[in-house]
């Protein structure tokens, strides 16, 4: 008997209608998918798909409306670490990376070489004839070949402009870039005078990174990136073609071959058209990347760095205790920070209990203060003792203040310092005692 074609279910026609549900009206996704869980036919469309109405217009073209919508929240993405995410340039820097690390995993050069068995006494005799005997009738390198093995030195000039000094609060190394040491015409055009020059600058700055990249802790517990400090003091600016050329060239090829190597940029004693035109790239620059920039102007660089560097780690012509000379401190050894107010004094005791000889080192940010010391017997009736004269502390002065006094009954040795300008001043200092005999004692 023939079957009514009327009563034949619109069985095949149903999954597609179920998929443009799903892309293009996204509300009704969840209703679809619980009338397939359940095991229900879906109901037949209302129109044929060959017939034209109005309501099956108004429909489509309500649905490429959602999805040009959903196509223009798309566009815009955040970066991201999914290697299928990745732009172009940094999924080429990924696969070397990773070809390098597979080579290097099949040169054994990560884990330590297998222990070889001891060679027998007869092997071990006709082994060391032979390397003998090679090494005598290997001719000797020749000087040129030797000085090439070595990584060649920086400039003295450059390595000052670019260096590593200390880690960060949180154990990253920092890299400091001081621009304005190419305010010298000089040096300005032995580094940028012409193509080669740049070439030969550009090459040496990254040679310097890979080699700082060396002392990285790439496990998943180390610490795998660095802390970039620019000083943009007396920096020539935007107008010096050569340098903003070379400076986009370093910055693009860092962010080729080395993504995601960078915790933090600290921008320091930032004058005003640099913040003008960071306002201006502010808005091309996604959200992760503007939350790496830190902008400090001049008056609070040192503050700024302290929130990211503990004081003994930042050097001292930034604010801090380190210096490249010999000092009676150690990094290790951590200094106290107060804030002095404006026209007020501010005095910090060292208790001496027995005979020793008590050492301090203090600096004070932005210096124009008062400084003095003297010792403070405990016993009544004794003499203070003035360790350092009271005198005017300015720039020009030394950047650490340094004492030593050798107590030889007990009391207290008392720093004093007078800030009379209209501005705060932060104090740092730190303090030990070490034992000292009548014969050893440099007092």
């Amino acid at each position: 008997m023939a079957e009514d074609p009327q009563n034949q279910p619109p069985a095949p026609e149903a999954p597609a209608l179920a998929e443009e549900v799903v892309v293009g009206v996204v509300p009704d996704a969840p209703q679809a998918t619980e009338t397939l869980a359940a095991g229900k036919e879906l109901p037949p469309p209302p129109e044929a798909a060959g017939e034209d109405g109005p309501k099956g217009a108004e429909a489509e073209a309500g649905a490429e409306e959602k999805i040009v919508k959903a196509s223009r929240f798309a566009s815009f993405k955040e970066e991201t670490n999914v290697v299928g995410e990745l732009p172009e340039a940094q999924r080429k820097a990924l696969d070397e990376l990773k070809r390098l690390v597979r080579e290097a995993l099949s040169k054994r050069e990560f884990s330590a070489q297998p222990s070889q068995p001891p060679p027998k006494e007869g092997e071990k005799k006709g082994e060391d004839k032979e390397e003998a005997k090679a090494s005598a009738e290997e001719p000797p390198k020749p000087e040129a070949e030797v000085v090439a093995e070595v990584q060649p030195p920086a400039p003295a000039e450059e390595a000052e402009a670019v260096f590593m000094h200390g880690i960060d609060r949180e154990g990253h190394p920092v890299c400091y870039n001081v621009y304005g040491e190419f305010q010298d015409k000089e040096l300005y055009q032995k580094a940028f005078g012409d193509e080669e020059k740049r070439k030969k600058f550009l090459k040496w700055r990254i040679q310097f990174l890979e080699r700082s990249l060396r002392k990285l802790d790439m496990r998943p517990s180390g610490v795998s990136t660095v802390v970039q400090v620019i000083d943009l003091k007396n920096s020539p600016g935007l107008l010096r073609r050569e340098l903003r050329q070379t400076t986009g060239q370093a910055l693009h090829i860092l962010q080729d071959n080395y993504p995601e190597f960078v915790a933090k940029q600290v921008f320091i004693n930032v004058p005003w058209w640099y913040l003008a035109y960071n306002r201006m790239i502010s808005p091309f620059l996604t959200q992760r990347t503007k939350s790496k920039f830190v902008f400090a102007s001049p008056s609070r660089t040192a503050e700024t760095l302290f929130k990211y560097i503990a004081p003994e780690q930042v050097p001292a012509q930034y604010g801090g205790l380190s210096m490249e000379a010999e000092q009676e401190f150690t990094a290790a050894e951590p200094a106290t920070g107060v804030t002095i107010k404006p026209a007020s004094k501010h005095t910090v005791e060292f208790p001496v209990t027995e005979t020793c000889l008590l050492v301090w080192e203090a600096k004070v940010v932005g210096c124009d203060v008062s400084y003095g010391a003297e010792f403070v017997p405990s016993t009544e009736g004794s003499y203070t003792v003035i360790v350092q004269k009271t005198r005017k502390i300015t720039p020009a002065d030394e950047p650490i203040i340094c004492g030593r006094f050798k107590a030889g009954e007990p009391g207290k040795v008392v720093l004093t310092v007078d800030n009379q300008s209209s501005r705060r001043k932060t104090l740092l200092y730190r303090s030990k005692t070490k034992d000292c005999s009548e014969d050893q004692c440099p007092c």
